[in-house]
């Protein structure tokens, strides 16, 4: 592989929460060898000359959902398509991803038959075969009959189909002993991690955000085992209450939190627990846009909006909060599971400071993933992932959306733009 040295604008090396100006990168092998004022040049070396733009760590999408093509067709797709088109679907996101500036995405889960399709996809990524980001997967959530991680919920008017739906998820049960045992097999089958589901959701039509649908018992068996077995706990989760006793347990980490309030967050802070907030599905709510909230399900646009209020008051709670914050999308309703920028416009908007949503989707994404030894910062020895933007990162909300270069693990890819909306 040649050896080349980017000349930066300015640069944000996910350490500090500040640009830098006349600095370049020399990378080597693969991985960055030097950033300084003035880096080597070796014999022979590309010359990459970015000096009109930000140039910043691969950005990290730290919740993704990768195995449907259209976020309009969700419903229908995860019902209906095979599972060789769900695998087909996260090589095709992963490498729009990429083209978008993120480098590596973390897959969330499944909760239909997609036959283990995102751990292909990875694989044959990680293999060369396809381009794309770099994949951490979840094949499967665990959850409970009836909840939100329960998707047969569409084809309730037919319970035939809907057991049938039921037979092919393998993370769905009842009891503390099902549960070790689901675990034991995901983590067999290659899960980088575990995900309980605790809350309700919008996007399932029985059940609501505040619900709490697994039992403590379960939800410790998940929790010990996957410890056990060396492997973090996440969990999606809304209401306050529900967090904090996720916390209690032992979970890792937490999705959404998007009714917490003041007394739950000084409680995760205390704890140490890492949020994940996933601003962007509740955004056209927050922000109304009553173009985008006409697309979504009814069902759902009218839970959004019942639950309005709550989700703005979390949203104040995080923002103001000295949470350890993560960065992720988890793009399901309005904007395709690759267009991770759109969550770098809410946070902005929210009043979020530009720096920590930067280091949100770097450095501690890279912690969260247990990926901090490879990516996250540009600093001598880590991959050389790398992206840069030509817009006004600390002031402009849709920096995100239009990528000017992204290399990943040394080498160079086209870029595309977000369309921004």
């Amino acid at each position: 592989m040649q050896d080349a040295v980017i000349i930066c604008g300015k640069l944000f090396d996910g350490i500090r929460p500040e640009l830098q100006k006349k600095q370049e990168i020399l990378i080597r092998d693969g991985k960055i060898a030097q950033v300084a004022a003035k880096v080597d040049r070796p014999v022979g070396c590309e010359v990459i000359d970015l000096s009109d733009a930000t140039v910043t760590p691969g950005m990290i999408d730290a919740h993704t959902h990768l195995t449907f093509f259209e976020w309009s067709k969700r419903r229908q797709e995860t019902l209906f398509n095979s599972p060789v088109n769900k695998g087909m679907a996260v090589l095709h996101n992963a490498e729009k991803a990429l083209r978008r500036g993120f480098t590596t995405l973390r897959h969330m889960g499944g909760n239909c038959d997609d036959g283990y399709g995102a751990l292909e996809a990875k694989r044959v990524i990680a293999q060369g075969y396809f381009k794309g980001s770099r994949l951490v997967v979840l094949p499967y959530t665990q959850c409970t009959p009836g909840s939100h991680g329960d998707f047969s919920q569409m084809a309730a008017t037919n319970a035939d189909l809907a057991r049938y739906l039921c037979s092919s998820f393998p993370c769905m049960g009842t009891g503390a002993d099902f549960f070790r045992d689901s675990v034991r097999l995901q983590v067999k089958y290659g899960a980088d991690f575990v995900k309980i589901m605790l809350g309700g959701g919008f996007s399932t039509p029985n059940d609501g955000p505040a619900d709490e649908q697994m039992t403590d018992e379960e939800m410790v068996a998940i929790i010990e085992t996957a410890h056990n077995l060396k492997k973090k706990v996440t969990a999606h989760v809304y209401a306050s209450s529900s967090a904090v006793k996720l916390a209690k347990l032992g979970v890792d980490e937490l999705q959404h939190c998007a009714m917490l309030d003041e007394e739950g967050a000084a409680q995760l802070e205390a704890m140490g627990i890492p949020v994940v907030p996933t601003f962007s599905p509740y955004e056209e709510i927050i922000n109304p846009i009553k173009a985008n909230l006409d697309l979504m399900e009814p069902d759902s646009r009218e839970k959004y909006l019942s639950f309005g209020p709550q989700l703005a008051a979390g949203r104040k709670v995080i923002v103001n909060s000295k949470l350890e914050l993560g960065y992720g999308s988890d793009q399901v309703t309005i904007h395709r599971s690759y267009e991770g920028a759109y969550e770098y416009r809410a946070w902005l908007r929210s009043g979020m400071d530009p720096f920590r949503t930067l280091m949100a989707a770097t450095s501690v994404n890279a912690r969260l993933l247990q990926l901090d030894h490879l990516v996250g910062t540009l600093e001598p020895g880590k991959v050389a992932d790398i992206s840069a933007w030509r817009r006004d990162l600390l002031t402009d909300p849709d920096a995100l959306m239009d990528c000017a270069f992204v290399m990943k693990e040394g080498r160079s890819y086209r870029t595309e733009p977000t369309l921004v909306d």
